[in-house]
């Protein structure tokens, strides 16, 4: 929406409804809804009326919120419907469902007109059927918005004579009334573009491509009403507000410091991600309804129903400020990193920021976030086995540490590919008493072939074979592993009793076989991605380090420690490069507990 158009915002309860007529243009498709969707209003409706959520001292009356209605003036009490015909119409249907509840001078219902809609034959039109459906049931299969019409008139009997029949409420019209009159109301969202193609596109946005206004639209039409401020000031405030605006979409939309602030696991996903900057300001939660945080805003404004202009300046300046909270903590080199990972570890934003309140930077990070991160990593670190949820927060902890340790300040843990990529807890080690299932086992010999042939193309490991020397014992084994491989993608079914052997022929080779020690303690796991790992789950050392290395080289995110380890940063002995034993495990375990001193206690490290 541009800073100079005058969208209003408001709510209106479906009572003031009344005084209004309707009219759908011909763009728009006829009245669809189904069963299902006529059933779940009236269910959403009856269930705020049986359990109203309790009204707090000195605010408003809760209410239940539709989706928005967007409209345009015509005339005189006069809209033409953009958006929402679905919803006025199942509402006028239900309200002709209620008519003796509903008191005599309130009876002149809302009148809704369409621009075409084709007759019956006894020329009755879409808006004499609407208003008299009870009695036209005879018509409803000459037209098929009549016909529509008329099964969304039915449920709604069916759904009424249903509670009547099971629930305590002999007269459930008599419980529904008064909350869908009073105490329901729509965002009404009046537009003021007069061009027909741009209602016409606006339309098509919202009904053809699926799309709802989001809370994030509606909260910022209701800064940029034009009557909020004073007329001389209101086109400079709206381009003031419009601008920083963007300045903070863009800077969310940058996704090192999206994903810095923001979990890929969080229930609500963002188009608009300053919406989540409101979700957070208003506590919105999965079990909140779709627009209460536009609801929340718009409380703001209304001020108890005051008619006073609300302090536009006021408010969004705390919408600023908690936004540059954010910012402010991006641009610090450690807070970034204890701040990211604490969020990574499902501490709320919220309570991160609720700590930090009139706390000095330095006071803060001591007292509050190393404080909380030696809580996450509370744990005896020479017992917790793979499985343990210490784990994944430790290697985090441990390569995130590191980076910090590097003193160079263009160096950060990139919280963004970390989280938008499939990074998890793996064996640096493959598990002996792990076997490869037989839908794996091709996958297997595929990269085996690949490790040592340099492709698992059958004709070309066949010329590679051919070209080894058989005199060297070295190349004499790897000719045998690669003929055994070469034999099993060539049959047709890889049987255990095949394959066994050739898996306990190349486990000899990498020296995997032979340790005794426990494989599932922290000293022989990592941070690792899901195409490094492969599909069968039980990867070679050399496998894993080669694709660590391949993967490295082409610039993809590899995490520091991860990288350290597979490259024998962390061993202390000189030796094989390719193989990973229990003296590399011993040393990798006390490189964390070293890196991680001031936040392991003594009985963990």
């Amino acid at each position: 929406m541009n800073a100079n158009q005058t969208n209003q915002l408001v709510l209106k309860s479906v009572n003031q409804l009344f005084e209004y007529s309707f009219f759908i243009p011909d763009y728009q498709r006829g009245f669809r809804w189904t069963d299902t969707q006529v059933k779940q209003l009236l269910d959403d409706v009856w269930n705020f009326a049986k359990n109203p959520p309790q009204q707090e001292p000195g605010k408003e009356k809760p209410f239940y919120c539709l989706q928005p209605v967007v409209v345009k003036k015509r005339g005189e009490n006069e809209w033409e419907v953009i958006d929402g015909q679905q919803r006025l119409t199942t509402i006028y249907l239900i309200l002709k469902n209620l008519q003796n509840q509903i008191e005599r001078d309130q009876k002149n219902f809302s009148k809704i007109s369409y621009e075409t809609r084709g007759a019956t034959i006894e020329c009755i039109g879409s808006e004499e059927f609407l208003k008299n459906v009870e009695q036209y049931e005879q018509y409803a299969d000459q037209n098929i918005d009549f016909n529509h019409i008329q099964k969304a008139y039915q449920t709604i009997l069916k759904w009424f004579q249903e509670k009547a029949n099971t629930t305590e409420d002999a007269a459930p019209r008599a419980v529904l009334a008064p909350i869908l009159l009073r105490d329901t109301k729509v965002i009404w969202y009046e537009v003021e573009e007069t061009e027909s193609n741009k209602l016409i596109d606006i339309f098509t946005r919202l009904n053809i491509g699926k799309i709802p206004l989001t809370n994030a639209e509606l909260i910022k039409a209701l800064f940029l009403q034009k009557r909020n401020f004073e007329i001389e000031k209101a086109t400079l405030k709206q381009i003031q507000i419009a601008s920083e605006w963007d300045i903070i979409e863009k800077t969310l939309q940058d996704d090192a410091f999206w994903f810095f602030i923001y979990n890929p696991g969080n229930p609500f996903k963002y188009d608009n991600r300053i919406e989540y900057i409101f979700d957070l300001m208003k506590g919105r939660t999965k079990d909140s309804e779709y627009y209460h945080t536009f609801n929340e805003f718009y409380k703001d404004f209304a001020l108890n129903g005051q008619n006073i202009k609300p302090e536009i300046d006021k408010l969004w300046l705390e919408i600023k400020r908690y936004f540059l909270t954010f910012d402010e903590w991006f641009r610090d080199y450690e807070l970034f990193h204890y701040v990211g990972y604490l969020i990574d570890c499902g501490i709320s934003i919220n309570t991160i920021k609720k700590e930090s309140a009139g706390k000095a930077k330095d006071k803060f990070k001591e007292e509050y976030l190393k404080y909380e991160i030696i809580n996450q990593v509370k744990c005896n670190i020479d017992s917790i086995e793979y499985g343990d949820k210490h784990i994944r927060k430790i290697l985090l902890l441990f390569n995130i540490q590191t980076v910090l340790e590097t003193q160079k300040s263009d160096m950060r843990f990139p919280f963004y590919k970390y989280k938008s990529e499939d990074w998890d807890i793996e064996h640096i080690c493959s598990q002996t008493d792990k076997t490869i299932s037989a839908s794996t086992r091709l996958a297997w010999v595929n990269d085996i072939l690949e490790y040592f042939a340099g492709t698992n193309n059958i004709s070309d490991a066949e010329k590679f074979i051919n070209s080894k020397n058989v005199n060297d014992k070295n190349e004499k084994e790897i000719r045998e592993i690669c003929e055994a491989l070469i034999k099993l993608k060539k049959a047709d079914k890889i049987v255990e009793e095949k394959f066994d052997p050739t898996f306990k022929l190349v486990q000899q080779y990498f020296r995997e076989g032979n340790q005794t020690e426990e494989k599932n303690d922290i000293s022989n796991l990592a941070l690792l991605d899901s195409t490094t790992n492969r599909s069968y789950g039980n990867s070679f050392f050399p496998i894993k380090r080669n694709r660590i290395i391949n993967n490295d080289s082409k610039g993809v995110f590899v995490p520091i420690a991860t990288k350290n380890l597979f490259l024998k940063y962390y061993s202390k002995k000189l030796g094989e490069v390719m193989y990973w034993n229990n003296e590399d495990g011993k040393d990798y375990l006390e490189a964390i507990k070293t890196t991680l001193k001031d936040f392991l206690t003594t009985e963990d490290k």
